[in-house]
């Protein structure tokens, strides 16, 4: 599987041959560095460590200090693993770049985490119709309505949807199309929305459930 780690720059849009608008989330992809490459005879499984986003000497830990150290590699602020099927095309100091991971008309999948919206209510959050708002109704038309089950069991079953904090969890996006990609400036452009705000740091790798 291969992946890149990019930040999400935000929404526009751009116009294909037959002049239809496209919505895309552009990303500034890479370019990463391979940190670490593991193996199946020495670590059990076969994965690459990347790394995103350089930083001083002074901004990172003596234990991630001493990693990267290791390794050849300036320090960076991210650092995710990623699975791989030949370990033996990667060497460590290696330089990824969007156009070695993916390709324009292809899919992708975008894992990032999602835009936090504080404490909700069930209308917003479990996507509830509210309660009718004739016949005497007070003040109930956004609550959600009965939760318990009477004496037996006398208690609320796990799992009952409920109000909550919303957001701010990790989510993956699935299958979306690669409108076009610029190895020169490392720009991603991706049909859609991806997770997160602007700014925030998200994986990008090939689709795992490529519709065929």
């Amino acid at each position: 599987m291969k992946a890149i780690l990019g930040e999400k720059l935000g929404m526009t849009q751009i116009f294909d041959a037959d002049a239809r608008a496209v919505p895309v989330t552009v990303i500034k992809a890479g370019p990463c560095r391979v940190v670490q490459v593991k193996r199946l005879e020495t670590d059990g499984y076969s994965a690459i460590q990347i790394a995103y986003r350089e930083l001083a000497e002074g901004q990172v830990t003596k234990p991630e200090a001493g990693h990267f150290k290791r390794a050849g590699v300036p320090p960076h602020r991210h650092l995710v693993e990623v699975r791989v099927d030949d370990p033996d095309e990667y060497k460590v100091g290696q330089e990824i770049g969007v156009a070695d991971v993916l390709a324009k008309g292809g899919l992708a999948d975008v894992a990032g985490i999602s835009r936090g919206k504080g404490f909700q209510g069930v209308i917003k959050r479990h996507n509830f119709a509210g309660q009718g708002a004739s016949h005497g109704a007070h003040l109930v038309h956004r609550a959600p309505g009965s939760i318990g089950a009477c004496a037996t069991p006398s208690r609320v079953f796990k799992g009952m949807r409920m109000p909550g904090r919303m957001g701010g969890e990790k989510t993956t996006v699935l299958n979306l199309e690669i409108v076009e990609v610029d190895a020169a400036r490392g720009l991603l452009m991706l049909r859609g929305a991806v997770p997160g705000a602007k700014g925030a740091v998200v994986l990008v790798r090939e689709a795992v459930k490529a519709l065929g």
